[in-house]
């Protein structure tokens, strides 16, 4: 553990490591409250983010995609409906609130709610250092031996080589997720994870390469706007969809489902005891994960059905299959054994593109945390033990806190990765924070 600094100019009372949506829906909180306090009981916040400026899922900006999750559901609604960061104030500054609402929808498009995180992202600029990627996580001792803060080593975006380094009382990791793909795969220029689907489909379109036949393997809402996507940018292109299931499965979007999503269901989840949670999260994976929307479902078998109809098939659906080999040719086009999972016949596509929309998995958390995930407290499972504030439980001696935000399906549930509580979290920890700070002074 290292020894306290000297020469240390500024002690934060929270660092965030990462800037998506759920550290901006926190900076939102505290600048908020900041506001309306003195100076000297104000939160000192910084927020650390690799990337050069906000970004959330850029690759997937799909020009008509739309939300999955209401625009009530945004940085601040559910923990203050008066908040001028909402997404309707976001609509009325631009100048098209009427023109949303003459939609009559609540889920806006998805390149709409990426400029309201933009937006919501700049007001909050002040508390924002983008271009630090982060290193190292070091625990520091205090006089009395006790860990009371943490030091966040990034490298120095403006000296080549060099680092800087950040101190703070507690620290709020999230990082979001990480694609991925099946074990021994390779990313190039023709295999692709989704996440790069609109700039690798415009480098393509750009160098004039012809496209013959894109395969696409996944079965989840990314897997089927990628699939419908690639049918529209490659007009004379046979797209492929490759899955293991007989086919795609709607999303659970009913209302009572979707209470799981509900901020009390988060109590619930928390209190229940570990063969509750593994029933919860089984019992309604199908709101999330591996599950299309019904609309798009149905539009696409409406395209396969009309190219049927007109005797030229370019959608086509390879179900109940898996991808055994992939070779690449000297030409550059790929070589892809499908294999037909119920009598083991194969057969191999020649494609130009193989897009895996394989999904995302969390970051490993013990590599990030580096020496200061040896204070941390983990269950039996070896999981992080988490306690009801989204902070880790951490040893004894350890005073400084880590938030997490994200990574907790198995101590908070179904919505640690997703949009749907992130404001009621930002809150929760917010109030941590501040009765962190009041107790110890």
């Amino acid at each position: 553990m290292k020894s306290p600094l000297k020469g240390t100019d500024t002690t934060y009372d929270v660092l965030g490591i990462g800037f998506g949506p759920s550290n901006l829906a926190l900076a939102i909180a505290i600048d908020e409250q900041n506001a309306r306090l003195p100076p000297d009981e104000r939160l000192n916040a910084l927020f650390l983010e690799r990337q050069s400026g906000f970004g959330w899922h850029r690759g997937m900006l799909i020009d008509d995609a739309t939300m999955q999750v209401s625009f009530l559901k945004d940085l601040v609604t559910l923990r203050d409906p008066s908040s001028d960061y909402s997404f309707l104030c976001f609509l009325r500054e631009r100048g098209r609130l009427i023109d949303f609402l003459n939609q009559k929808t609540l889920f806006p498009l998805r390149v709409e709610f990426h400029e309201y995180f933009e937006w919501a992202a700049e007001r909050v600029r002040h508390l924002t250092a983008y271009e630090h990627v982060v290193t190292a996580i070091d625990p520091v001792r205090d006089e009395s031996g006790a860990i009371a803060h943490f030091d966040v080593v990034c490298r120095d975006p403006g000296r080549p080589g060099r680092t800087v380094t950040y101190r703070a009382r507690d620290i709020s990791v999230a990082v979001g997720l990480e694609p991925h793909v099946p074990p021994g795969v390779e990313l190039t220029e023709r295999v692709w994870h989704n996440s790069q689907l609109l700039p690798r489909v415009a480098e393509l379109t750009a160098s004039g390469a012809p496209v013959r036949r894109a395969v696409v393997l996944g079965a989840g809402q990314s897997a089927a706007e990628t699939v419908d996507y690639l049918h529209r940018s490659f007009p004379d292109a046979e797209v492929c969809a490759v899955f293991a299931k007989y086919g795609y499965t709607p999303a659970d979007d009913s209302p009572f489902a979707n209470r799981i999503f509900d901020p009390e269901a988060v109590d619930v989840y928390f209190g229940a005891p570990s063969e509750v949670k593994q029933s919860l999260f089984d019992y309604h994976r199908s709101t999330n994960y591996s599950v299309v929307d019904m609309e798009l479902i149905e539009a696409l078998y409406a395209t396969a059905y009309q190219e049927k109809v007109a005797g030229r098939e370019r959608l086509r659906f390879l179900n109940v299959s898996r991808i055994r080999d992939v070779l690449t040719r000297p030409d550059g086009s790929l070589d892809i054994a499908v294999e037909f999972l119920p009598t083991g016949d194969q057969q191999v596509l020649n494609a130009d593109v193989l897009v895996h929309a394989t999904g995302y998995r969390p970051r490993d958390l013990g590599t990030l945390l580096g020496e200061a995930a040896k204070v941390c407290l983990r269950d039996d499972g070896d999981a992080l033990r988490v306690s009801r504030d989204h902070r880790v439980e951490t040893a004894p001696d350890v005073t400084a806190g880590i938030y997490l935000q994200g990574s907790t399906e198995h101590t908070h549930g179904l919505t640690s990765s997703l949009l749907s509580t992130t404001a009621i979290r930002a809150g929760e920890i917010h109030r941590s924070l501040v009765s962190r700070r009041v107790a110890a002074a």
